[in-house]
């Protein structure tokens, strides 16, 4: 707490200096300290900080480019510790509830570790054990981010990021809660059933709480590994489908999506399916924000303003004029291109793998010369998850025809029917509400 205090007060130091004094600071140098900083924390303001990155100008591109570079490699706890936590969470006799227990943690991040076990009956079981005082540490480092974006806001305010702040800590919030994750698990895996591509783990109730989620152990490879070793078009191609399948029917079909797609949560099975992770970051919409959804890609599509504005109002962004509509397109544009182009292709043709940010700076300074914008709520997430997305397809280098995916996933979309599927599956999973 004391080292990113000092580090997000040094941040604001910097960056009044320059502003009001003209005292002229190395961004990269202080961007790359704070990196350093973050990297070795356990807590959610280093998640934060991977998500930020990933987010248009959230942050300065110099400590965008740097965060962007954050792993959720903290090392994990001591065995003598996770004993004390787990009898917190299961009773002192929690090693008898089990048949085996690894002592060593099978993997470690941000809010809590996995560690691999066997129940009685010979089910193979992975235990998510959170760090402890995480709720405090939390509320803690959500006031430091607010600190750091409000002192953005007063030297930066293109982008008023008052509902992308708001968005992100209840969020935040909702991940400490194991128990909606295990019921946002059980909600994927009535979602995706029937789906041979995708695998889901089940919740196993009797052995989780509020900070223990005890599930089936799924069999698979990091998907950046196996990459790293060589894998056929083919074979990635069946991976990027799966994938795609995995994002969007949830979204077409009940209004939810998976918001943290990254390659840490995703696996490879040994028959090249898919193993979908890490159900903590899980955002609902109502139906009507689906149907802005798809009635944008439409009106980009058939270059319609009219109901490109409609699609905006249906997003939650107010107030658009129509050169300022202009200018949010050319990013909608970016982030729909594949879906339009009707052929077997690369999810992005254009020679930089910086494509992305390049038309992100320039619609940033296009919407700071006609007085910015305020993006809503609904927009951090489904962002974000685009931006994730396309990252994991980019180093899939599949060859799909991704608009025949898509047209097939959204025909015949009616709102109406995705809010009873929607209202049915939350009921039968047991998710509570989103704020």
């Amino acid at each position: 707490m004391a080292r990113t205090s000092g580090a997000v007060g040094g941040i604001a130091a910097r960056l009044a200096g320059q502003r009001v004094f003209g005292i002229k600071t190395n961004k990269e140098a202080h961007a790359g300290d704070l990196k350093a900083i973050l990297g070795g924390l356990k807590g959610p303001l280093m998640k934060v900080a991977q998500l930020l990155s990933t987010i248009p100008d959230a942050l300065p591109a110099e400590y965008a480019s740097e965060l962007a570079q954050l792993q959720a490699n903290a090392p994990p706890m001591g065995w003598s510790f996770v004993r004390r936590r787990m009898a917190g969470e299961l009773g002192v006799d929690w090693q008898s509830k089990f048949a085996t227990f690894d002592q060593e943690a099978a993997a470690a991040a941000s809010l809590g570790q996995v560690h691999r076990g066997t129940l009685h009956d010979g089910t193979e079981i992975a235990a998510k054990l959170q760090y402890p005082d995480m709720a405090s540490t939390v509320e803690a480092d959500l006031k430091q981010l607010r600190l750091a974006m409000s002192v953005y806001k007063r030297i930066e305010s293109t982008i008023n990021t008052d509902d992308v702040y708001t968005e992100l800590a209840e969020r935040l919030r909702e991940e400490l809660d194991y128990r909606r994750e295990a019921a946002q698990m059980r909600l994927y895996g009535q979602m995706l059933a029937g789906d041979e591509l995708v695998s889901v783990p089940k919740p196993i109730e009797s052995h989780s709480t509020g900070r223990l989620l005890t599930m089936t152990w799924l069999e698979g490879r990091g998907l950046q590994s196996r990459l790293d070793e060589g894998m056929a078009l083919e074979e990635r191609n069946r991976l990027a489908t799966a994938i795609f399948h995995a994002w969007y029917l949830p979204l077409y079909r009940f209004g939810v999506i998976h918001g943290d797609p990254h390659l840490g949560n995703y696996q490879v099975r040994a028959d090249n399916g898919l193993n979908l992770l890490d159900y903590g970051t899980i955002r609902v919409f109502p139906p009507k924000f689906v149907r802005g959804v798809i009635d944008l890609y439409e009106s980009i599509r058939d270059e319609d303003m009219d109901r490109a504005h409609h699609a905006y109002e249906q997003w939650g962004f107010g107030g658009l004029t129509r050169e300022k509509m202009e200018i949010l397109n050319q990013w909608a544009r970016f982030i729909y291109e594949p879906l339009l182009d009707d052929r077997v292709r690369l999810i992005q043709e254009h020679g930089s793998p910086d494509y992305g940010r390049q038309v992100a700076e320039k619609v940033h300074a296009e919407l700071k010369r006609t007085g910015g914008v305020r993006p809503p709520r609904e927009f951090v997430l489904m962002d974000r998850s685009a931006v994730g997305l396309g990252s994991v397809f980019l180093r899939l280098k599949a060859e799909l025809n991704w608009a025949r995916m898509f047209q097939e996933m959204v025909e015949g979309f009616d709102a109406d029917e995705l809010a009873a599927r929607q209202s049915a599956a939350l009921i039968e999973a047991g998710v509570p509400p989103t704020v």
